[in-house]
């Protein structure tokens, strides 16, 4: 985005000042805990995340690439050029399963596109709390969008004007979110009588509660509400046990009246008289508290992290129990001050606790003395606007764990692996590849999401996937190999001494660490580089082969019996799903064959009337349905008819076949609108294929524009009159067909001037998911209007093109990338004077 010298330095400096301010600025609109903005990258189709505030860039680390195509809400912000907003997990895990699995915590989201010319930016994304489906949207939308808009003209000039320019390939900047409250102190001391219930505080406990001495009570209830008015009674139980002999075993995370968190510990004190005094110490965590090291009075360990990561206080107890001194660790991200705290599950943890702002409390597992030797810890982390909280005991003082969680430095470094190598570490789950594949139905589809998901999760480099067919193998996919390589293995026979033939005809999976290795066992097989690691493995589905899948790797490496089970299932995933796919790929073959014999070749046509259809096919799903249209010729006008049956794939496309056939029939005999739906109705329920239909019938006279039209069940035509007047014409209509064979469908009557364009569409053209269709139908009224208006111009867009701008509009606004949809416009020429 920059040119050279003082210039470019000047100019980056602007650029990360600007993507900083825009993103701080979101977090305040959308009350969020993160923020970040995405920008399109040199690599085409992939996204990258440019700024990230408020939260540790390490922790993001998956997210910090997304392609385009990804059901993901930042990708598909960026595809339709529309704000995403999740309320809430369970929306996000209805509308964006894959997204929901990679982060499973109770947040909501905004994502909204930063526009540039043709194309957006990029993408300002905000992860802020989570609120019910039942109230009041909280985030302030438009004030999003006008920072979006805002960044993208910034991001333009800086780019001198060239929006081509605009891109981002390095890592993300992270920076911290803006203070939110001033510092002061944050620790205070005091003692309880439970005898007499009287409190005796020092002057710092005053001062964190705002309160001066002739403003308290001096006792426990009141103790309680001032520290606590929302959790008061709780602590008063709290204040009781510990007198009783039995303190909480960890300090009680509770919050301000003005919902900031606080600490409260605890412990027994000395004796007086007949009473067991208890001690106790308020934690409100923040610079002062760091600076004046009063929490070294607590027994407990403590320290804090701003959120970015870093070590920004440590306690003397917190030091002993890390085994580092604490100057040390002061100032230094959590990873290197506490590596054991790193890695899975910690980084699920710490990312649940940023993003829910909801404490959580686990167990970790911390390298002793001897070798060989750990001490598990419990910890707990209580999430502020500025910091995080933590708390840290031997696990014995709380109850241990049943099954401990696996982690520390082995889980995210595998016996074997390469030093400094993360990319096999087992943060790869599964679930969340069988999560992406539900959404492939063809094998193209299939093979790109193993690209997308299963390449990146485990650092692999190339990719190939051949299917079994007729007992040989084919290569379904493949990336990342050298042009030509795969070439001369295309069709060989099972009986081939290879790798790839001999993991899928004994189902086992074969490794190998080095190049040399393959080689050796291999002898003469032709290599595709000098250095690196193979993975073979089978596709079996519920016992049948399928295929076999290799993986390449760049450099030698080996694959601990980890990897081996998991990449080993993840092929049984694969598998199962190439299978479905394969029988999807046949039946889909039959249905578009089916429906591309079946749909009219040309439109009847006359002298004056020009008419225009145009069929969407699904770019997802079935890919064909039983939306049909046709133009046939009715004694001396036109009939024009378009139909929707209910459902996809070869049975919709063949009962769309046999409705057609007898409204064409019905047409050529030229029949009232009203009869012509009548007997197509009786002929569905007749032939009950357990289907319904909808349909619009309209009969034209050329000569005077004078039509009638039919309606059952089907959306209302869309008619553009010669003066730009457009509007939903609200005609009379009766049930679907298939459902009622009493059923009547009024006649209605009306006129076509000279000019005037007439609409007619199917439901896959405006609905839109979690709207009203009618909103659809108006935002299709308004492009008719304006593509009509470009038509009406001398020289300017035929009927056709008309017909390409409706489609490629709706669809656009629509995304209903799974439905067919269909648009049949009609024109009535004006008549010609010759002098």
């Amino acid at each position: 985005m920059a040119g050279s010298g003082e210039r470019a330095v000047r100019t980056r400096a602007r650029l990360a000042e600007l993507l900083v301010e825009t993103s701080t600025g979101a977090l305040g609109a959308a009350q969020g805990h993160v923020a970040g903005v995405y920008l399109r990258s040199g690599t085409p189709g992939m996204l990258r995340l440019a700024v990230l505030v408020g939260l540790p860039g390490a922790l993001f680390r998956p997210w910090w690439r997304l392609h385009v195509g990804r059901p993901f809400p930042v990708a598909d912000a960026y595809r339709l050029g529309v704000q995403v907003v999740l309320s809430n997990a369970t929306e996000t895990v209805r509308r964006y399963p894959q997204f929901a699995a990679g982060l499973p915590f109770p947040f909501g989201s905004v994502h909204v596109p930063v526009p540039g010319g043709s194309e957006p930016l990029g993408v300002l994304t905000v992860l802020r709390p989570s609120v019910s489906d039942t109230v009041d949207e909280l985030v302030d939308c438009e004030l999003l969008g006008r920072l979006a808009e805002g960044l993208g003209a910034e991001l333009v000039g800086l780019a001198d004007g060239d929006e081509t320019a605009v891109a981002w390939d390095g890592e993300p900047l992270c920076a911290r979110p803006p203070a939110t409250r001033p510092p002061g102190t944050r620790m205070g001391r005091f003692t309880w009588d439970p005898l007499t219930s009287a409190v005796h505080a020092d002057d710092r406990l005053y001062a964190l509660l705002g309160l001066g001495p002739d403003e308290f009570a001096g006792t426990g209830p009141a103790l309680a509400d001032a520290v606590s008015p929302s959790d008061a009674r709780r602590i008063l139980a709290a204040l009781n046990e510990t007198a009783a002999g039995k303190p909480p075993p960890a300090p009680l995370h509770v919050r301000s009246g003005g919902g900031f968190p606080r600490l409260l510990d605890l412990w027994p004190g000395p004796e007086a008289g007949d009473a067991q005094l208890v001690d106790g110490v308020v934690l409100d965590p923040g610079p002062a508290a760091t600076a004046d090291g009063a929490a070294d009075l607590l027994p407990q360990g403590v320290f804090c992290m701003d959120r970015l990561g870093l070590v920004v206080y440590v306690n003397e107890a917190a030091a002993r129990l890390a085994g580092r001194d604490r100057t040390w660790l002061l100032g230094r991200p959590l990873a290197e001050a506490m590596p054991w705290l790193t890695g899975p599950p910690y980084d699920d943890h710490l990312r649940g606790a940023l993003l829910s702002a909801e404490p959580v409390h686990f167990h970790a597992r911390r390298p002793a003395g001897g070798p060989g030797e750990v001490e598990w810890l419990a910890l707990s982390v209580h999430p502020g606007p500025e910091f995080l909280t933590c708390t840290l005991v031997p696990a014995s003082r709380v109850d241990a764990p049943l099954e401990p969680a696996r982690a520390g430095p082995e889980a995210h470094a595998p016996e074997g692996s390469v030093a400094g190598d993360p990319s096999m570490t087992p943060l790869y789950r599964p679930i969340a590849l069988a999560i992406a594949l539900t959404d492939a139905v063809t094998a193209r589809q299939v093979s790109a999401v193993v690209v997308q998901e299963l390449l990146p999760a485990f650092g692999g480099r190339r990719l190939a996937i051949y299917l079994l067919q007729e007992r040989h193998l084919y290569l379904a996919w493949e990336t990342g190999f050298p042009q030509g390589f795969l070439a001369p293995f295309e069709g060989v026979g099972l009986d081939a001494h290879l790798p790839g033939v001999e993991t899928l005809t004994t189902g086992r999976p074969l490794f190998f660490e080095s190049m040399q290795q393959l080689d050796a066992t291999y002898p003469g097989i032709p290599l595709d580089a000098e250095e690196g690691a193979r993975a073979f493995l089978p596709l079996i589905s519920s016992g049948r082969p399928v295929g076999s899948c290799i993986l390449g790797f760049e450099r030698p490496r080996s694959f601990s019996t980890e990897e081996r089970t998991v990449l080993t299932a993840l092929a049984g995933l694969i598998a199962h799903a190439m299978e479905k796919a394969q029988r999807y790929d046949t039946e889909a073959a039959l249905a578009r064959g089916l429906q591309q014999a079946l749909l009219p070749r040309r439109l009847s046509a006359h002298p004056q009337v020009e008419t225009a259809g145009r069929y969407l096919p699904g770019t997802q799903g079935m890919d064909v349905g039983g939306d049909w249209y046709d133009v046939v010729e009715a004694g001396d006008g036109l009939a024009l008819v378009i139909g929707d049956v209910q459902g996809h794939g070869v049975q919709a496309a063949a009962t769309m076949g046999q409705l057609r056939s007898a409204v064409r029939a019905f047409a050529l005999g030229d029949r009232p609108p009203d009869e012509v739906l009548s007997g197509t109705n009786h002929l569905l329920i007749d032939l009950d294929p357990g289907q319904f239909a909808s349909c619009c019938y309209l009969r034209l006279d050329p000569a005077t524009g004078q039509a009638r039209v039919a309606r059952a069940g089907h959306p209302p035509p869309l008619l553009r009159s010669p003066d730009g007047r457009t509007r939903v014409l609200d005609l009379p209509g009766g049930v679907v067909l298939g459902v009622d064979p009493q059923a009547q469908y009024p006649v209605a009557g009306l006129r076509l001037e000279p000019d005037a364009i007439l609409a007619l569409y199917t439901d896959g053209l405006v609905e839109r998911p979690g709207a009203d269709i009618d909103d659809g139908i108006t935002a299709l009224r308004l492009a008719l209007a304006k593509a009509g208006a470009a038509a009406g111009r001398r020289g300017g867009r035929s009927l056709a093109g008309v017909a390409d701008r409706l489609t490629s509009t709706a669809r656009h606004a629509t995304d209903r990338p799974d439905d067919v949809a269909l648009l049949l416009a009609t024109r009535r020429r004006a008549p010609t004077h010759r002098r």
